[in-house]
């Protein structure tokens, strides 16, 4: 039964579309998971919180002198009072600045240190992911979560949260004030609190809808931009920069769209919820006053009585907003806890052992692979490479040659068979391990955007400067790195190596390959798309690199071929034919034959 890849992995990855968490149960499940990233720096919240309550509790001493000064100084023109409580209100405000600067920077460090963490966790999962997992997505996918969503979550647990923390605590602190002054008018006024809430929870789903739409628009619009930039040759090769340049602003228009429709939502509610709250204060102007001509409240604590409404209408009205935009950041966080949730395909096994160092036998025993359900991608493959040999595969495009290797370092497992190395299954070590001791030239190199030498040391990150200028000179990159380049071993390369040439590019890549001096080597047709100096160049190094390894080479040239010990012939994803060069040619009526003979007729190659 072969494996399916792509299938499984996309039933492994919650869908954060398609599972919007609409019950609260499941909204608090998902805060909850935000918030423990906050837990290892509890200490920190714990200093930032009891600093928020000194700071909320002296900002509520401002109405009770109010009423003193009303009912008191005002009344009985007592000037010596009037300066005894302009002093003691300016030193507590004072103190209460303190506090107020040690809560909100506390806050904020446990806040950013929380976000640094999502950030390098969700990071450091991609890095675990199987290379399937990046087949079905574009690159500007993960771009956009680690900015746009990582940057909503970066608002709600630093500069909203310390604005949603005092506002509770002042709400609270005013509430308890409000029942000590007239418990009945407090009463009244708390029968409004359902109405304004229910509206609040209302409206802010459909915030959190259109969060997200707002959030998969601006991925597709990053996606347009990941994939002109990084072929803007083609491009401009078609003269299509009108063209992307429509396709863009198309993607940016829905994006504005989605976002106008959530400010609507979010302007709604904001008005709706302070008209509702200013309304309580209207009322409790005429019932207080009411109360007063009762006898049963003084003027002063009816003033006070007025100031600490407002205390509490502001945080009410304050929290729609930040209701608002805490649901914008649940929706960033189902997508990240989304990506997080993904469970890579490709994993070590409980009791996994690390792989020692290997003489490089590698042995195929009827090996099946598909990516999809259904289309077989290798069926029956059976080969044993002895160390040191080298094994050509040839064959039709598609025929799985790439498959085939990339089987090698377990970027994908086996569908049924298994793969030995020095008579152990691949899937018994560590991928780690294994991969250590494989090195791969692909036939588009990839460089970083970094100096040629740090793109040399990838091979081998404690590698001594000897140690890098012996690999280059054994894949023939030293001179044209000395002579040809300004900085030398410190020149940038530019993004993908866009500043070299692909001659040099490839021998910077052998020489990252030949300092990493693996036991394995794949080649993927590493000189197909070179000239003929540059090829001549590559192709000696390569030689070096080969010697005494176990080489998979993709080959693409004849000469490959002819040196190989051992030759594949692949065609619809089994091994039609396999043997030496001049045994395969023996057989006229083979496909390798007939490759061979359409290589001299028409200066293609054999693969």
């Amino acid at each position: 039964m072969t494996l399916r890849l792509r299938r499984v992995g996309r039933g492994h990855e919650a869908d954060p579309d398609k599972q919007a968490p609409r019950l609260t149960r499941e909204s608090l499940h998902t805060y909850s998971r935000l918030l423990a990233y906050v837990k290892p720096y509890r200490k920190w919240m714990i200093v930032s919180i009891i600093a928020l309550l000194f700071s909320v509790a002296l900002g509520l001493i401002l109405p009770l002198v109010i009423r003193s000064l009303v009912d008191f100084v005002l009344i009985d023109l007592d000037l010596p009072r009037l300066n005894q409580l302009a002093l003691a209100l300016l030193a507590v405000f004072i103190v209460q600045a303190l506090f107020s600067f040690v809560h909100r920077l506390s806050l904020a460090y446990v806040g950013e240190r929380a976000v640094a963490d999502i950030r390098i966790g969700v990071y450091t999962h991609l890095q675990r992911l199987s290379l399937s997992y990046y087949a079905d997505r574009r690159t500007g996918e993960f771009i956009s979560r680690l900015t746009n969503d990582v940057s909503l979550l970066q608002t709600a647990v630093t500069d909203n949260l310390v604005a949603l923390l005092r506002q509770i605590v002042t709400l609270l602190g005013a509430a308890v004030l409000l029942f000590y002054l007239n418990w009945r008018l407090t009463l009244v006024i708390l029968a409004g609190i359902p109405v304004i809430t229910l509206t609040m929870v209302w409206l802010g789903r459909k915030i959190r809808t259109a969060s997200k739409q707002v959030q998969d628009a601006l991925a597709e619009a990053a996606n347009v931009v990941e994939e002109t930039v990084s072929g803007i040759r083609i491009v401009k090769s078609f003269a299509r920069e009108t063209h992307e340049i429509g396709r863009f602003s198309g993607k940016v228009n829905e994006t504005f769209a989605a976002a106008m429709y959530r400010a609507k939502v979010s302007s709604f509610l904001g008005p709706i919820i302070g008209f509702m709250a200013f309304a309580s204060i209207t009322f409790t102007l005429w019932y207080g006053s009411f109360e007063v001509i009762q006898g049963r409240l003084t003027a002063g604590g009816l003033v006070a009585y007025l100031v600490y409404t407002m205390m509490v209408a502001g945080p009410i009205a304050s929290l729609a907003g930040l209701y608002a935009q805490f649901q914008s950041a649940l929706g960033a966080t189902e997508r990240l806890f989304g990506l997080l949730d993904t469970e890579p395909e490709i994993t070590d096994l409980p009791d996994a052992q690390p792989l020692p160092p290997v003489n490089g036998r590698v042995a195929f025993e009827n090996v099946a692979f598909d990516y999809v359900p259904s289309v077989a991608v290798l069926k029956n493959v059976s080969f044993t490479a002895e160390p040191g040999q080298v094994i050509a595969l040839v064959g039709p495009s598609g025929a799985g040659k790439s498959t085939l290797v990339n089987l090698i370092p377990r970027f994908y497992d086996v569908g049924d068979g298994r793969i030995s190395i020095d008579g152990r299954d691949i899937r018994d070590v560590t991928s780690q391990s294994l991969r250590r001791q494989i090195g791969i030239v692909p036939q588009e190199t990839i460089l970083f955007s970094d100096t040629v030498e740090a793109n040399i040391r990838y091979g081998k990150l404690d590698a001594t400067q000897e140690e890098i200028e012996v690999a280059a000179r054994a894949a023939n990159a030293h001179d044209f790195i000395q002579n040809e380049l300004a900085d030398g071993y410190q020149t940038m390369v530019g993004e993908r190596g866009v500043k070299l040439s692909g001659g040099q590019r490839q021998r910077i890549a052998i020489a990252r390959a030949i300092l990493k001096d693996p036991r394995i080597l794949i080649l993927d047709e590493a000189t197909s798309s070179l000239d003929s100096e540059s090829e001549r160049l590559v192709q000696a190094a390569l030689e070096r690199l080969m010697d005494g390894r176990t080489s998979f080479v993709i080959a693409h040239r004849l000469s490959t071929v002819v040196n190989a010990d051992w030759v594949l012939v692949l065609d619809k994803g089994q091994v039609v034919e396999q043997g030496a060069h001049l045994d395969l040619l023996a057989d006229e009526a083979g496909l390798y034959f007939r490759l061979h003979q359409m290589q001299f007729a028409t200066g293609a190659s054999p693969a």
